[in-house]
């Protein structure tokens, strides 16, 4: 059905990380500061982005394992970044 499953999925987790960039400007804009219909979705995003990682290494066959640890280990952290600033400009000034 797809032509190359493979690439499909390498490109979940910064497809992923992209809806999270999506949703904290969407909810800035509709939902008041802190908002709980804002937040939670972005507190699972975090973990689906480990989680599709997880799956794409378990996965991986031979050296292509190795590569997906590494592909992981670059992203993880860069999606936890995006995912703290996503969650600090949800929460606007709801800290306040």
């Amino acid at each position: 059905m797809f032509p190359y499953p493979d690439q499909y999925r390498l490109a979940v987790p910064p497809i992923i990380t992209s809806i999270m960039v999506v949703w904290a400007l969407f909810a800035q804009l509709v939902f008041a500061d802190a908002s709980p219909f804002a937040l939670y979705p972005l507190f699972s995003l975090f973990p689906a982005v480990i989680v599709s990682h997880v799956y794409m290494t378990w996965v991986a066959q031979g050296i292509s394992r190795l590569d997906q640890f590494f592909y992981s280990l670059v992203h993880i952290p860069l999606s936890f970044v995006v995912w703290t600033f996503t969650i600090m400009h949800v929460n606007g000034n709801g800290f306040s």
